[in-house]
């Protein structure tokens, strides 16, 4: 397979795995599950997860300066605030319009880039970002997307959680992650990130007991941890491997099938304005090209 191929399969497989994730978040906060109890779950999979690969392929994570300041950045950048953001505005807004929402990434991504001069501005690239930002516009419009005109309050929220993604994804390219894989990265992140937000946790009431019966909520605690933790990964290897603002376009792909996913698992149904977008949003995929780099696939 050539690099090319191979930089988008990744991507797609990146997005239909986090696509899943804001159905299955949407299914962990039906009983009423609060975000840190959450997040500290969510962190707790990925470091058994990410743990479990490293041992079956013999490696480590190797504690310095270095990697301990990264796995501290990446947890409170790409984890802890973003995932705060999510569990809080998740339960609030439906699972398909918080799969749009992530669409914003991209956009958030290449001014920072540029800014950075990792990246610059070209009409091919900015045709796409703007498909993305037609896209995203035609589901914000009243009447459009929102069942409940209340909702909206909620929107700055979850859009906190894309302005972190674009932050780390243009940390990851420009200092990258330490000597670490992805696996290494997210496995140390994680630790990090369960580390801070245990007492939080603890302290706010919003501890969840693992030995107590488990149903759709906890199974899908579960599922969203490891599909979470998995896409994560792979997306800080896109990142490092493809550049900051290729790797962010899996926000479109995120978009489309997390929309699918709604549809399939909680029976949420949308308008014609909903699926144009989604139309755009392809569009937009399609004009975005990894850029050229001298790094061999880890």
């Amino acid at each position: 397979m050539n690099r090319r191929l191979l930089l988008i399969v990744v991507l797609l497989a990146i997005g239909l795995t986090w696509g899943s994730t804001q159905t299955l978040g949407k299914l962990a906060v039906s009983t009423g599950y609060r975000p840190f109890g959450l997040l500290f779950w969510q962190l707790v999979v990925g470091v058994l997860s990410m743990g479990g690969l490293m041992l079956l392929r013999g490696k480590r994570f190797e504690v310095n300066a270095a990697t301990l300041r990264f796995a501290l950045i990446i947890a409170l950048i790409g984890t802890i605030l973003p995932g705060m953001a999510f569990w809080t505005s998740v339960q609030r807004l439906p699972a398909g319009i918080m799969s749009i929402l992530i669409s914003t990434v991209p956009l958030l991504a290449l001014p920072i880039a540029v800014s950075l001069g990792m990246d610059r501005f070209g009409l091919r690239r900015l045709s796409g970002l703007a498909c993305g930002t037609a896209a995203v516009a035609l589901i914000a419009l009243p009447g459009t997307a929102l069942p409940d005109v209340a909702m909206a309050a909620f929107l700055p929220v979850a859009m906190i959680a894309p302005l972190f993604y674009a932050l780390e994804s243009n940390y990851v390219a420009r200092w990258g992650t330490a000597g670490l894989d992805g696996m290494q990265a997210m496995f140390g992140a994680s630790l990090a990130g369960a580390v801070i937000v245990l007492p939080l946790a603890l302290g706010s009431g919003q501890w969840i007991n693992p030995l107590r019966p488990w149903g759709v909520a906890e199974l899908a605690i579960l599922a969203a941890s490891l599909a979470h933790a998995f896409a994560y990964a792979a997306y800080i290897w896109l990142a490092a491997n493809a550049g900051a603002v290729f790797a962010t376009q899996t926000g479109y792909v995120v978009t489309v099938s997390g929309v699918f996913w709604a549809m399939l698992l909680l029976g949420e149904r949308f308008s014609g304005w909903v699926w144009l977008a989604l139309v755009v949003m392809l569009s937009g995929l399609s004009l975005v090209q990894p850029r050229q780099v001298e790094q061999k696939v880890q």
